[in-house]
């Protein structure tokens, strides 16, 4: 199987545009209020980089925060998503972050990934690029895949080995091959570090909605974490 989240992504951009919003808990009720409540308080006037868009909802709210927003992703589909549901407030760019960045050094106070970097096996020359955009102390909010989840979840024989794991998703009635990197929590905060400093890491848990509306599945999150949220300030000082 081959590993192209571009092509997984741009088939699966009008489901996301159209339901992800409603009908996925595990990013409207355990994943976005953790990382919104990991925002700063004041968002109007800093500029941030939403990297990895997906259908922009995080755009969009970043926009309604006041931040002045440019977001990217590998997906012209998804981009093209993104720009519909920003209404043209942010500038979306289809762009791979495996690849440098096209922006000049301190564009950004802060960077947004949400559920994106485990789609890219080497996060060296990707922090390297955040870093060189962010401002001097500027911030990194990311949330990814938690290890132990996809090393319980998919049986993995070494918790220690970075490897390439397939999934597959099953959406309204349709099945969508998913692939992504899973990394050792070692490796995780070692690669962050090389280039910020951790100011926060969150385990999160599922809200009082997701409890009400998914039981079942809340009990599961809160005994075996699914997802992973690190906040960072950059090492970069001033000139």
């Amino acid at each position: 199987m081959t590993h192209s989240p571009k092509d997984a992504f741009d088939k699966l951009a009008s489901m996301y545009e159209g339901q992800v919003d409603q009908d996925s808990p595990y990013n409207t009720d355990y994943e976005r209020p953790a990382m919104v409540r990991m925002l700063p308080d004041q968002l109007e006037g800093l500029a941030i980089l939403d990297a990895g868009c997906s259908e922009g909802w995080y755009s969009k709210t970043l926009i309604e925060k006041g931040a002045d927003v440019t977001a990217i992703d590998i997906s012209p589909k998804m981009a093209e998503a993104a720009k519909r549901k920003t209404g043209g407030a942010a500038r979306i760019i289809c762009h791979d972050l495996n690849q440098p960045l096209s922006f000049e050094d301190h564009t950004f106070d802060m960077i947004v990934s949400s559920l994106t970097l485990h789609y890219c096996k080497d996060w060296f020359p990707i922090f390297k690029e955040f870093s060189r955009v962010l401002k001097p102390k500027g911030q990194l909010l990311f949330s990814t895949h938690h290890p132990f989840m996809d090393f319980k979840q998919f049986n993995c024989e070494n918790y220690f080995d970075e490897v390439l794991l397939h999934d597959t998703w099953k959406k309204a009635g349709t099945s969508f091959e998913v692939s992504f990197y899973r990394k050792p929590m070692e490796k995780i905060v070692t690669e962050t570090s090389r280039f910020f400093v951790i100011d926060e890491l969150t385990e999160p848990r599922g809200t009082e909605s997701f409890k009400k509306n998914h039981p079942g599945n809340y009990e599961y999150l809160m005994t075996n974490p699914h997802f992973l949220i690190i906040k960072a300030t950059s090492r970069k000082q001033e000139d």
